[in-house]
């Protein structure tokens, strides 16, 4: 189909998918579950699996993965020549994928990886199994090898600078007119992953400010002044136990809740959520607007993304009988 036709025919498929997903205020559904087999039937429906309830919050969250790349490679397929970034976004799984692959050749885990298939759109040789040079041969990512375990966070973050920098790239490939609130999304998803990954590098490795400068993702610039890592370097001077040093902060709306009197230090799982929150809105917010362009798709790959993680705050909250009233102030939910 001619990219005219397409951009139509996937506007409409996509409103039809989003109609019956768990957005905007069917959101809320999510976590009115009571048990993990109403969870199942809410979200699938059929016949619920008879398994234990740790291996069944697995697998809704295993099947709502699937069920989320599926739709989107339906979309995409209707397209003859889809642009860069609608390719780029998909190849998140690939990514994802290597990084599960090779943490489990570097500790030796025995637990197989949950490997995303995302078909013809890989970079990957999946055939070879757990063969690194083999799976990534002749790829964007022939460089890697099984890390050793104090290269694992060095060599995650290389994947994810690469994988931010084909983003940019592949936004700054599309046409002018189409571009600029596809730069929004991903500008805001770049911004976010670098707060977030030095929020990480400093709570969990203990990282200094010049161990973690060279690892934050810049687009392929290298500029470290440019808008797309200037928030994450600022934070990093900040102490991660005072949240009187956070408060001003331009992204304070992320910070996890401060109650005077009570210690506090900042929470990477809840900032996390929150910023997915944050880049959810603004993709719903522009997918009306930009019918029959790239924005369509690539606000749908993000709603659609957000939906993903509520289904697995919901298992996972099901699974260790969590209190609702707290999950549903982490997941962001308004009564």
């Amino acid at each position: 189909m001619d990219s005219s036709g397409a951009g139509e025919f996937v506007y409409a498929k996509a409103c039809g998918m989003l109609a019956s997903s768990f957005a905007g205020r069917r959101l809320n559904k999510l976590f009115e579950a009571r048990s993990l087999h109403d969870l199942w039937t809410l979200v699938f429906g059929g016949e619920v699996p008879v398994v234990p309830e740790i291996v069944l919050a697995k697998l809704v969250e295993r099947e709502a993965e699937k069920r989320f790349v599926a739709d989107y490679i339906t979309l995409l397929k209707m397209y003859l020549e889809p642009d860069d970034i609608l390719i780029e976004l998909l190849r998140f799984f690939d990514y994802d994928n290597l990084k599960e692959i090779g943490a489990e050749l570097c500790f030796k885990t025995g637990v197989e990886p949950d490997i995303v298939d995302i078909g013809k759109y890989s970079m990957l040789n999946y055939t070879a199994g757990k063969d690194i040079e083999k799976l990534v041969k002749g790829s964007a990512v022939s460089w890697y090898r099984v890390p050793a375990p104090a290269e694992q966070a060095d060599f995650d973050a290389r994947l994810d600078r690469q994988y931010i920098d084909g983003l940019w790239a592949a936004v700054k490939a599309l046409p002018h007119a189409e571009r600029e609130p596809v730069e929004r999304i991903i500008k805001q998803e770049i911004i976010f992953h670098n707060i977030l990954w030095a929020i990480r590098l400093r709570v969990y490795f203990s990282f200094s400010k010049e161990e973690i400068l060279p690892l934050l993702a810049y687009g392929g610039t290298g500029n470290k002044s440019e808008g797309l890592a200037r928030e994450a370097v600022k934070i990093l001077d900040y102490p991660v136990d005072s949240y009187e040093a956070w408060a001003q902060w331009k992204h304070a709306a992320l910070l996890n809740p401060h109650e005077e009197g009570v210690f506090w230090t900042i929470d990477p799982r809840w900032v996390q959520h929150a910023a997915k929150r944050l880049m959810y809105k603004t993709a719903l917010s522009l997918f009306h607007r930009h019918p029959f362009t790239a924005c369509v798709m690539v606000s749908f790959f993000k709603i659609k993304q957000y939906e993903l993680d509520c289904v697995r705050t919901a298992a996972e909250a099901l699974r260790l009988n969590a209190e609702q009233t707290a999950v549903r102030e982490f997941a962001g939910i308004e009564e």
